[in-house]
């Protein structure tokens, strides 16, 4: 069944380049792996895929120690600054960093491990008041700070977008983080560059990968739904 939905979700998004006039290996999937035994995780891994995103550092900590080294690990979920050094130098990219105390945490553990770190800027691009990220106009301010800041390096954006009943009502929040990416791009600042769009979701990624994503987070789509224990 994994290896099924994998190819299914490759096809979708080869469809969604087609149709955007980009090509399919501008996009990195991201399997979502939360919850889920490695079990699955290897499933996934035998069907092909190299980068697995998790949302809890004890959790990534664990599989990361039972899984294969080749893998790219992604830390996608809210960071808090007393567990950055756990994972530093274990993780590909941190996509979830949204103040300068995480970035100036992230920074300090970066010099003790002697790693330089890549890090996204989470936006919250729909002014949820449940979502984490900096707002919009924040952003750039935000951008130049950290930038300042030795062993990390910013790669780009990404957002969380709503949770919709159709995938086309998040086209407007991916447009408008690909055009502050450009922006930004624009403003030429030292020590970040804007190569990675890290939005869309098991609902709505083919909308996100038309509207420029680079990077897309499933979950749902690779491994089924949530299994929840029936007490």
């Amino acid at each position: 069944m994994i290896r099924d939905n994998i190819d299914q979700v490759g096809r979708n998004i080869s469809r969604a380049c087609e149709k955007a006039g980009r090509s399919p290996d501008q996009v990195t999937l991201i399997a979502v792996s939360k919850t889920k035994p490695v079990s699955l995780l290897m499933e996934a891994y035998h069907a092909g895929c190299r980068e697995f995103g998790e949302n809890k550092v004890q959790e990534l900590l664990d599989k990361y120690e039972l899984m294969p080294k080749d893998i790219k690990w992604h830390m996608i979920g809210h960071l808090q600054r007393n567990k950055v050094k756990y994972i530093v130098d274990k993780v590909v990219l941190i996509h979830s960093v949204d103040s300068l105390k995480l970035a100036e945490e992230i920074s300090r553990e970066a010099l003790k491990k002697q790693v330089e770190v890549s890090i996204l800027i989470e936006v919250n691009i729909a002014g949820e008041t449940t979502k984490y990220g900096v707002k919009p106009q924040e952003t750039e301010a935000l951008i130049r700070e950290i930038a300042a800041l030795p062993g990390i390096c910013i790669q780009g954006l990404m957002t969380i977008a709503p949770y919709v009943d159709e995938a086309e009502e998040n086209r407007q929040y991916f447009a408008q983080l690909k055009q502050l990416a450009v922006d930004i791009n624009n403003k030429n600042i030292d020590n970040v560059n804007m190569s990675i769009l890290s939005m869309g979701m098991t609902g709505d990624y083919m909308i996100a990968v038309e509207e420029g994503a680079t990077c897309i987070r499933v979950g749902t789509g690779i491994f089924g739904e949530r299994q929840y224990q029936v007490k």
